[in-house]
């Protein structure tokens, strides 16, 4: 599953969800975790919806974002988009979350996240 991270750096999730600038995004299972990427230069223009909205777009195909933090409005959009997002509220590692959603996924995942995987896997294969 792909997760993004907001993070300035790539190494820690240290930013706002409606300020961040980029998003580290890594694909995880329960046997692998491997970074796929950094997307940037996410637009800060136009009003709040605009930035919400072109935030949501730039981390399309992931089944969760972490970040430090997130309004409820931002949060709403994103779970109608399938993304969940996690507030950690402090700065932690992303390879301490990364290690802590594999052990998640060998074992049993929530309900919210096996229906997450699941609607993915649909959508991926054209279900």
């Amino acid at each position: 599953m792909k997760v993004a991270f907001t993070s300035s750096t790539g190494e820690t999730v240290d930013q706002h969800f409606g300020m961040a600038s980029a998003f580290s995004v890594w694909d995880i299972t329960g046997e692998d975790a491997s970074f796929v990427g950094k997307v940037e230069s996410i637009s800060a223009e136009g009003d709040e919806e605009d930035r919400i909205s072109a935030r949501a777009d730039a981390i399309a195909g992931c089944v969760i974002v972490y970040t430090m933090q997130i309004g409820g409005p931002a949060a709403a959009k994103l779970v109608a988009r399938k993304i969940h997002p996690m507030k950690t509220n402090v700065a932690i590692p992303v390879a301490e979350i990364v290690a802590k959603l594999q052990a998640v996924l060998r074992g049993n995942p929530p309900p919210w996240l096996r229906k997450a995987l699941n609607t993915r896997s649909g959508e991926l294969s054209g279900e």
